[in-house]
């Protein structure tokens, strides 16, 4: 193991060590990202969505990536604020509402009940190529999220 693979807690930094298959992932991270755009889902939803899987796993380094994407895409540090309680306020659509679901829903796929009412809802407020997409990029970010929890990628200040 080389000092650029192991963090100080002696993980694996298994992008790293593992460069083939993370690279794979960065791949479908790409096609994802234009299934996401050939749907019409909005940069600031997907980045929405990729902030609360992240949230939900815990994930400090994705949400500081994705914090980031989300204010470039022009998302409002209002709506990021309040993310983790989207569900106590107003200031997201419908149509954010029933993505940001069924993204908990992907997240927590054991959870049949919460899978399901998420589907119902999002069969009222997005297209079957849009529902794809939103579930593809929690697929994706739940990945990314795993890799970088699991070698404990760091979060440094700027």
């Amino acid at each position: 193991m080389s000092a650029d693979t192991a963090p100080r807690d002696g993980r694996v930094f298994v992008d790293k060590q593992s460069p083939k298959a993370y690279h794979s992932l960065v791949e479908t991270a790409e096609a994802v990202r234009a299934t996401a755009a050939e749907a019409g889902l909005d940069r600031r939803l997907v980045e929405l969505v990729n902030l609360r899987v992240s949230q939900l796993n815990g994930c400090a380094y994705c949400l500081n990536v994705h914090t980031r994407a989300a204010l470039r895409a022009g998302e409002t540090t209002q709506r990021l604020g309040v993310l983790a309680a989207w569900r106590d306020t107003e200031v997201f659509t419908d149509r954010e509402r029933a993505a940001l679901a069924l993204a908990e829903a992907t997240t927590h796929p054991a959870d049949a009940a919460l899978q399901s009412a998420a589907y119902d809802d999002a069969r009222r407020h997005l297209a079957d190529d849009e529902i794809s997409a939103v579930i593809w990029v929690a697929i994706t970010i739940n990945a990314f999220n795993r890799v970088s929890v699991l070698s404990k990628h760091p979060v440094r200040a700027d």
